[in-house]
C-alpha cells in the first residue's frame, strides 16, 4: 500500500483508469476487463525491473496508449460489431438502450436534413438534371444541415433546451442574411451584374455557422479546458468520414446510372435532384455520428494523418516557391486562384491545429516539430507573396469584393501564421511550450467566423450586391 505521500492506492489508480475506459462509446465491459489485463502484466513486468508502483502506473499507461498492434488488434475486432452495437443488438441494458436511442435521433436528423434539402421545391425552387441548379440552394446549403446537426449535439450533450434556445440566433440571422439581399434583381445598363458577393456569401456563410456548431458540440462551454481543441479534432475526423463516404456515394451513383442505362432507362432524374444532394446532406449527420461512436478506435488517426501530409504539404509549398522564383511568374490574382490559395493555407493551418490534437503537450520538441515549423514558415512566405499579388492588383485595378475579401482572409493567416512560427522557434529553443502554441490556436478559430460573418453581413449591401 502505497503512502498519501506516494499518490492514491495502486488500486485506485486503476479504477480510474477503467472509468475513463468505460466512458468511451465503444468500448463495453469485456474490453475493459481484458485491456485491464493487458495493463497488469505491463504493471507486473515493470515493477519486477524495480520501478515504484507508481511510476510503473504511469508507465504502463503510456505504453498502453502506444501499442499499435493492441490498437489494431482493438480496431479490427470492433469495426465489424459497430451496426450490432450501434443498431442492431437489442437493448439489453441502459447502455444498450442508449445506443438505440442515439440511432434513432441521428437517422431521424439525416432523414430531415434530406427532406430540407427538397422543402424548397414547394415553393417552386425545384432540382432539375436539364436545368442550372439555382443559386438559393448553394447560399443555404449551410443551413440545410447544420442546425439539425446542433440539435444531435444540444441532444447528446444533454442541453437544457430553454439554454440553447440562444443558439437559434445564428442560425436565424444566417438565414436572413443568406436571401434578404436582392442579387438577382440589380442591373446595370440592362444586364445583370456578375454578383461576387453572393458567391462570397455561399463560401462564408459555412464557416461563420460552423462556430455555431462547434458551441452546440461543447455544450456551450466553448472556454473550458480541451472543449474547443475536442471540437478542432473532431472536425478533422468528420472531413475524414465525409470523403469516404462521398467516395462510396460517388459508386454508388455510378452503378446507378450504369444499371439503369443497361435496360435503357436514363436515371439522371433520380440522381440529379434526389440522390446526390439528399445523400450530400444526411451524409454530414451520419458521418458526425460515426465520428463519435467511433472515437476510441481513430484516436491513433491524427498522428498518422498530420506525420503523412506534413512533409507532403511542405514540398509542394517549397517547390511552388522555388519554381516561382526560378520563372519569375507572378501570382494570377483570379477569384479561383485566390479561393484556391487560400484553401491551400487553411489546410496549413489545419495541419498545425491537428498536430497540436495529437501530440503530448509535456513532451520535448523532436524533428518533427522542427518540419511542422518549416511547414508553417513556408506556408507564410507564400502568404506573403499572394498579399503582395492582391496588393497590387487593388492598387492597378481597384477595389473589388472578391480582392478584399481575399485581402482580409489572407492577413488573418499571416497573423496566425506569423505568431504560430514564432511560438514553434520558442519551443524548439526551448524558451516556450508546446502549451502555448495550442492556446493560440484554439483562441484564434473566432477570428476566421468573425471575418466569415461580416463577409455575410456587410459585403453585398457595402460593394453593391454586385
Amino acid at each position: 500500500m502505497t503512502t498519501p505521500a506516494d499518490g492514491p492506492p495502486l488500486e485506485d489508480q486503476i479504477a480510474q483508469w477503467r472509468m475513463y475506459l468505460r466512458r468511451r462509446t465503444a468500448i463495453n465491459d469485456p474490453d475493459v476487463d481484458e485491456l485491464e489485463g493487458h495493463l497488469r502484466d505491463q504493471l507486473a513486468a515493470l515493477t519486477d525491473a524495480g520501478l515504484a508502483r507508481d511510476e510503473a502506473f504511469l508507465v504502463a499507461v503510456k505504453r498502453m496508449g502506444n501499442l499499435d498492434a493492441l490498437s489494431r488488434e482493438f480496431a479490427r475486432e470492433h469495426s465489424e460489431r459497430l451496426w450490432k452495437q450501434l443498431v442492431i443488438t437489442p437493448a439489453a441494458d441502459e447502455a444498450g438502450s442508449s445506443r438505440r436511442a442515439e440511432a434513432i435521433v441521428v437517422l431521424s436528423l439525416a432523414v430531415a436534413a434530406a427532406l430540407a434539402v427538397k422543402a424548397p421545391a414547394l415553393f417552386g425552387l425545384r432540382l432539375s438534371p436539364d436545368q442550372e441548379v439555382p443559386p438559393f440552394y448553394f447560399r443555404n446549403a449551410s443551413l440545410f444541415v447544420f442546425p439539425l446537426l446542433a440539435v444531435y449535439f444540444m441532444w447528446k450533450r444533454r442541453w437544457n433546451a430553454v439554454s440553447g434556445l440562444w443558439l437559434v440566433l445564428p442560425f436565424a440571422a444566417g438565414a436572413v442574411f443568406a436571401n434578404v439581399f436582392p442579387w438577382e434583381t440589380v442591373a446595370v445598363d440592362n444586364a445583370p451584374k456578375g454578383r461576387d458577393t453572393e458567391v462570397l456569401t455561399m463560401l462564408h456563410l459555412p464557416i461563420a455557422l460552423w462556430m455555431a456548431v462547434g458551441v452546440a458540440y461543447v455544450r456551450g462551454r466553448w472556454f473550458d479546458d480541451g472543449g474547443r481543441m475536442n471540437f478542432v479534432r473532431f472536425s478533422g475526423e468528420l472531413a475524414i468520414y465525409y470523403v469516404l463516404i462521398a467516395l462510396g456515394g460517388g459508386v454508388l451513383t455510378l452503378f446507378t446510372m450504369m444499371m439503369f442505362q443497361a435496360i435503357d432507362i436514363n436515371a439522371g432524374w433520380f440522381v440529379g435532384p434526389w440522390l446526390l444532394p439528399c445523400g450530400a446532406a444526411a451524409a454530414i449527420i451520419i458521418g458526425s455520428w460515426l465520428v463519435e461512436a467511433k472515437q476510441s478506435v481513430i484516436e491513433n488517426m491524427a498522428p498518422v494523418l498530420t506525420r503523412l501530409f506534413t512533409p507532403l504539404f511542405t514540398l509542394l509549398l517549397l517547390a511552388f516557391l522555388a519554381t516561382m522564383a526560378w520563372t519569375g511568374s507572378p501570382i494570377n490574382v483570379k477569384r479561383e486562384v485566390l479561393i484556391g490559395f487560400d484553401l491551400l493555407l487553411a489546410l496549413v493551418v489545419g495541419l498545425v491545429l491537428y498536430a497540436a490534437s495529437a501530440r503530448d503537450p509535456q513532451a520535448p520538441p523532436d524533428f518533427f516539430d522542427g518540419l511542422q515549423l518549416l511547414l508553417v514558415v513556408s506556408a507564410l512566405v507564400v502568404d506573403g507573396v499572394a498579399l503582395a499579388a492582391i496588393a497590387a492588383r487593388i492598387s492597378e485595378f481597384g477595389v473589388t469584393p472578391n480582392r478584399v475579401a481575399a485581402l482580409g482572409e489572407n492577413l488573418i493567416l499571416l497573423g496566425n501564421l506569423s505568431w504560430s512560427a514564432w511560438l514553434y522557434a520558442c519551443f524548439l529553443r526551448h524558451q516556450g511550450s508546446f502549451a502555448a502554441l495550442e492556446r493560440w490556436q484554439v483562441a484564434y478559430l473566432p477570428v476566421y467566423s468573425a471575418w466569415a460573418a461580416l463577409v455575410v453581413v456587410t459585403f453585398p449591401p457595402l460593394f453593391g450586391y454586385r
